[in-house]
């Protein structure tokens, strides 16, 4: 009986934590454009850490995941939603929405909110985003990314990463490893967002154009690139 009520316990202690952070998650497509903005301009206003400049002036699509929850009891489990822009010859492209799901076991009590930055580094890993689904470290390699303004010494991600990964938690900047993790287009958020159905590659290759309210994300990421490539 005491068992029972213990788990019990703990299982509305859990329920909980997930409760406060989805409330902190922005829920409207819209409210997510704005919230990835912020991540990267808190990333990239940090004097000492942040993005490498070789780095995100080379990646060829930029992914945001504004508030990534993750937590659990014994079985880790991470969800979030966010959106995605790639380099068109005409700028960035339109943002794709999707959702990123992933497990891991481990002895993890309570939840977290992080905010996730996926930079895709070559064509090859831009064709895997393009499919509109992409499990990483299956179908694309990834890695936790290296941190700091520059990374002159560490090559490795320019010789096997197709997808670089970034975690910030309570101001903590690092890079983060999203092996197993599955990334899949949010219909529910492209809907709501654009009026009708798309696919990532109307998106993402720019055969769409980016509607007004893509500007606080696209303008931001435009902002960082450019900065980055000088």
């Amino acid at each position: 009986m005491k068992r029972l009520v213990l788990l019990t316990l703990v299982m509305c202690l859990c329920s909980f934590a997930f409760a406060a952070d989805d409330q902190a998650k922005p829920s409207k497509a819209s409210d997510r454009v704005q919230a990835a903005a912020d991540v990267l301009n808190e990333i990239e206003s940090a004097p000492d850490s942040g993005i490498p400049q070789e780095i995100l002036g080379k990646a060829e699509c930029v992914a945001v995941v504004p508030s990534m929850l993750k937590g659990g009891f014994i079985v880790g489990g991470k969800y979030g939603r966010g959106l995605a822009s790639c380099r068109t010859p005409k700028g960035w492209s339109a943002p794709a929405f999707f959702t990123v799901t992933g497990g891991s076991v481990g002895f993890q009590i309570g939840g977290q909110a992080v905010d996730l930055v996926m930079l895709i580094m070559n064509n090859d890993g831009m064709q895997h985003l393009l499919s509109s689904k992409v499990a990483l470290g299956a179908d694309a390699s990834v890695a936790a990314g290296p941190v700091g303004r520059h990374a002159e010494g560490n090559t490795d991600w320019k010789m096997r990463a197709q997808v670089l990964t970034y975690s910030r938690a309570r101001g903590v900047f690092a890079g983060v490893s999203l092996n197993g993790a599955v990334m899949k287009q949010d219909k529910d958020s492209t809907r709501e967002f654009y009026g009708h159905m798309m696919t990532f590659k109307a998106a993402l290759t720019g055969e769409v154009e980016p509607p007004a309210g893509a500007n606080a994300f696209l303008t931001t990421l435009a902002k960082w690139a450019q900065e980055a490539a000088k």
